[in-house]
């Protein structure tokens, strides 16, 4: 009898486990600090990239702390909160656009951005950087704009996403009436880039 019980007990937790098959295999915290390119903006909140790539995988469980019109600044006033809160084995970091388009030094942002690696290294976490692009009619500025992004992932020894929208090119379809935050969509192939950077990144 003892052995029956022991044996159905056995078949019950494997089948709780198939039915389940998230709450096991999910391993991988990942906090997103963003932007409004990572917090939806102008779409329902379960249709952004964060929740969609969240559905799409096993490994990793998202915790979305991007907020509308953040700057590095933001981000760097926020992480240390959002790191005791989260607790994450990955930090993805999506910011620089909104400092970029006000035309904030590149010093400044580089410094934010470094100061925000710096602490989720420090607590534990391994980071991917999103890098963005400028329109060509900020000159100079957006070349180096985009190369700062590849400077500090190397010196920090970051994942790099060179630029984020890449995979959705120059095509109007993708856009929402302003052209700059990407329709509901475009969302899954931002996504999947997401999760493919991911799982690039070498362990700890």
């Amino acid at each position: 009898m003892a052995g029956l019980r022991a044996w159905v007990l056995g078949v019950c937790s494997m089948l709780a486990m198939l039915a389940a098959p998230k709450a096991f295999g999910r391993e991988l915290k990942v906090l997103v600090m963003g932007d409004s390119l990572s917090a939806a903006y102008g779409l329902r909140p379960e249709q952004g990239w964060v929740v969609l790539a969240d559905a799409k995988s096993d490994r990793y469980g998202f915790h979305n702390a991007s907020l509308s019109g953040e700057t590095s600044a933001g981000g760097r006033s926020r992480i240390a909160a959002e790191l005791r809160r989260a607790q994450p084995d990955i930090v993805v970091i999506e910011l620089g656009a909104n400092d970029g388009l006000r035309g904030l030094p590149l010093k400044q942002m580089g410094e934010n951005l470094g100061w925000m690696i710096g602490s989720a290294q420090a607590a534990g976490a391994r980071v991917l950087l999103v890098g963005l692009r400028l329109p060509p009619n900020f000159g100079a500025y957006a070349g180096d704009f985009q190369r700062s992004y590849a400077l500090i992932a190397q010196r920090l020894g970051t994942g790099l996403i060179p630029h984020f929208l890449a995979p959705l090119g120059l095509e109007r379809k993708w856009f929402q009436a302003d052209n700059l935050h990407p329709v509901a969509a475009a969302q899954p192939l931002l996504a999947d880039e997401v999760l493919k950077a991911l799982a690039a990144l070498p362990p700890r």
